[in-house]
């Protein structure tokens, strides 16, 4: 008699499956823009692109393998005539921001509705055509780093070589190189744009462009600027971070009124006359500083940053920022914004030594997610069931500064370098006044010791806005800043 069967005998034999290799997955959309009596029209091209690194064993190339899929939306208009359009690049901060921001805040299109400091749009907010649009001169390409936005590690890799000042500016190079190349746009003016962590990686990727790739820029625009951490105080609690801070202190408090009818010029130049000269020798004195220097130096401090002589004494003649945002209002029990002073909100505490949250933060956190979440399905077509990492709080703490253990995070070097290879880079930096993230003096002192001759230092151009960190939150500052850089981008394409 034969056997029976087992059980599983007819079954199909287990197959094991692999997923497929990650492909590019791009979607394409036509628009029109009306400016003024002109007529842009423009395609726009949304999704992720599949990052891969060469692959050598025993030093034989064995291939390109993927590591990371990078979101990116790139508006291309229709060229006039045979001059090839100039293309921007931008990208935000963070470290772990996404490129929300720039995009549906100033450069694109299209922008979000959210109102200002005291007239805040309320849910679910709104978009609007964006009729100073820099894509009026220039293409723009913005990206999102790895971990943010729709930008993730492929399936099975991780995020962690990305998640670091060199991964961070070779990946995101690597996204301007592919683009360039596969839209034929070498000859093209090229620039980058980045907003505060995004001015360490824009002056960085001029550098490594141009030594890695060949590729030289016409033009850097730094957005609310911090090209040296140590120059606000973070790693290190250097005294230039409390000089650095100060004009920024006199414009906040100046704003909420403890200026009396004094012009903001005027505070401002006491305030930066005090930092450049008599700040850094008192704070140098240490315990050498006479009673008599003492008082004085509490007093002027107090006076120009609106807060207590008591309090100044106490700490010491050294106001950190984050104490400084809760103490400013206490009395009234709210604090101020860290991204931008103008802003207000209810005190957590009345007691707290710093700010719980960040009112100007929270004031545009949610007009630009609902912004970003409808339009990029709605009006660019593309959808993903991802969320779309507007700030990535896990990149940011994980984020690694390995190349510059034991000093200061400061890229200006690469900045100089670039500029001094590259003689035609020009450069446009934007100050926001009530900027308590990246205060605009320090950015000055910053590049103010580049060591360039003459004739590069003239390269680099500045402007102010009277608002913060995010100027173009502010109506006024938004059209303006927008002309400048357009008259920016037009003029370093110029030959």
């Amino acid at each position: 008699m034969a056997d029976s069967p087992t059980p599983d005998a007819d079954r199909e034999p287990t197959r094991t499956t692999t997923p497929a290799p990650p492909e590019d997955h791009l979607v394409t959309t036509e628009h029109t823009l009306r400016l003024g009596r002109r007529r842009l029209a423009y395609t726009a091209t949304t999704g992720r692109v599949v990052l891969r690194e060469e692959v050598f064993e025993d030093g034989t190339f064995t291939g390109h393998e993927p590591k990371a899929e990078m979101f990116l939306t790139a508006y291309v208009a229709e060229p006039s005539g045979d001059t090839p359009r100039p293309v921007t690049f931008a990208f935000n901060g963070g470290p772990g921001s996404s490129s929300v921001w720039l995009h549906l805040g100033l450069l694109g299109p299209r922008r979000v509705v959210s109102g200002d400091a005291g007239s805040l749009q309320a849910p679910p907010y709104g978009l609007t055509d964006n009729l100073e649009t820099l894509l009026a001169v220039s293409d723009l390409v913005f990206v999102d780093p790895v971990a943010t936005g729709y930008s993730r590690a492929v399936s099975g890799g991780k995020a962690a070589p990305y998640l670091g000042f060199t991964g961070d500016i070779e990946s995101v190079g690597e996204v301007i190189r592919l683009w360039t190349t596969r839209n034929d746009r070498w000859l093209s003016p090229k620039f980058v744009a980045g907003e505060s962590y995004g001015t360490i990686r824009a002056a960085a990727l001029a550098e490594h462009l141009q030594t890695r790739r060949g590729m030289y820029l016409n033009g850097v625009m730094l957005i609310s600027s911090v090209l040296d951490l140590g120059s606000i105080g973070l790693h290190e609690p250097e005294d230039r971070g409390h000089v650095g801070f100060l004009p920024t202190y006199a414009a906040i408090a100046h704003h909420h009124g403890k200026h009396g009818d004094r012009p903001l010029e005027d505070v401002l130049a006491e305030a930066e006359e005090y930092a450049e000269r008599t700040y850094p020798w008192v704070l140098s004195r240490g315990d050498r500083l006479t009673a008599a220097d003492r008082a004085e130096a509490v007093a002027t401090l107090a006076r120009l940053t609106g807060l207590s002589e008591e309090y100044v004494d106490l700490s010491d003649l050294r106001v950190e920022h984050l104490h400084f945002f809760a103490e400013l209002l206490r009395t009234e029990r709210r604090v101020v914004g860290r991204l931008d002073g103008r802003f207000t909100g209810p005190a957590a505490s009345g007691v707290a030594e710093t700010i719980a949250a960040d009112p100007s933060m929270d004031a545009i956190t949610g007009p630009y997610s609902a912004g970003w979440n409808h339009y990029v399905r709605t009006e660019l077509g593309y959808e993903s069931d991802l969320p779309y990492e507007q700030l990535s709080m896990t990149a940011n703490q994980e984020w690694s500064f390995k190349e510059f253990e034991g000093r200061s995070v400061d890229v200006s070097g690469r900045l100089a370098r670039a500029m001094r290879a590259n003689p035609d880079l020009k450069v446009h930096v934007a100050y926001g006044w009530h900027d308590g993230a990246t205060p605009y003096y320090a950015a000055q002192e910053t590049l103010a010791h580049l060591g360039l001759p003459p004739e590069l230092t003239a390269n680099i151009e500045h402007a102010y806005y009277p608002a913060g960190h995010m100027m173009y939150v502010h109506e006024e500052s938004r059209v303006r800043q927008s002309a400048d850089l357009a008259d920016f981008v037009t003029r370093a394409s110029t030959p």
